[in-house]
């Protein structure tokens, strides 16, 4: 076993056994386990429509919490991903486009800078879009807009952001005032996940488990890193 692995999540519940679509529980089928942040998500209500904030290192399965919340309303109405860079949206779409491509739900990625209304979108279950791109299609009254069932915000952190920061919140507030779905925000570095879970009325979800355990050093001058466990120690 490699030395740097942290334990196997303590967790028996296989995401094939999970109450989800048939889609979803073959395609993870092959998953050993729920790692703790997962469990801890569906104990919270993610299965039920309850707003999470989701709090947790990365690598630790945030992802697949946004996509049982996506994949339970897929057929009921309409879901939104929503990321800060266009990088990042088209790897979750090739990512959903995986996931969909037996189903008949239909995934579509709208990154454009042009501040305009793309009738197309009206067409899919589930859309990966940047802040940007949402924030134009609100301004332009989208008249789907009350098909939204659920919005994950990846990357949430950035509402602290000087420049992507007020898009975002003035996003949320619409979507909080009009329409109420079910928001899944993800992130590995937010300094007041209480304050932020409470301004968005989620329940605050937070784990420390990570799947690589993670040690701090200092680089030496002689071209060496010594590394420090919890108790302070030196390790060589």
């Amino acid at each position: 076993m490699n030395p740097h692995l942290n334990p196997t999540p303590n967790e028996t519940t296989l995401p094939s056994t999970l109450p989800l679509p048939h889609f979803f529980t073959q395609y993870y089928r092959s998953f050993a386990s729920l790692t703790p942040i997962q469990s801890k998500a569906i104990a919270a209500g993610l299965l039920e429509s309850q707003s999470l904030l989701i709090c947790a290192p990365t690598a630790s399965g945030k992802t697949l919490i946004a996509t049982m919340a996506l994949s339970r309303i897929l057929g009921q109405g309409k879901g939104i991903y929503l990321v800060p860079l266009k990088a990042l949206a088209n790897e979750k779409y090739k990512e959903y486009k995986k996931l969909l491509e037996n189903t008949p739900y239909k995934v579509t990625i709208a990154t454009g800078d042009m501040d305009e209304i793309d009738a197309r979108l009206e067409k899919y279950d589930l859309l990966i879009l940047t802040t940007e791109k949402f924030d134009a299609l609100i301004r332009h009254r989208i008249p789907w807009l009350n098909q939204v069932k659920v919005v994950v915000i990846d990357e949430i952190h950035l509402l602290q952001d000087t420049s992507r920061g007020p898009t975002l919140e003035i996003i949320l507030t619409l979507l909080k005032t009009r329409i109420k779905p079910q928001l899944i925000g993800l992130s590995a570095t937010i300094g007041n996940p209480a304050q932020l879970a409470d301004w968005l009325s989620t329940t605050l979800v937070q784990d420390t488990w990570r799947p690589v355990e993670l040690h701090q050093g200092i680089d030496t001058p002689q071209g060496k890193t010594q590394f420090y466990n919890k108790d302070k120690s030196k390790r060589n």
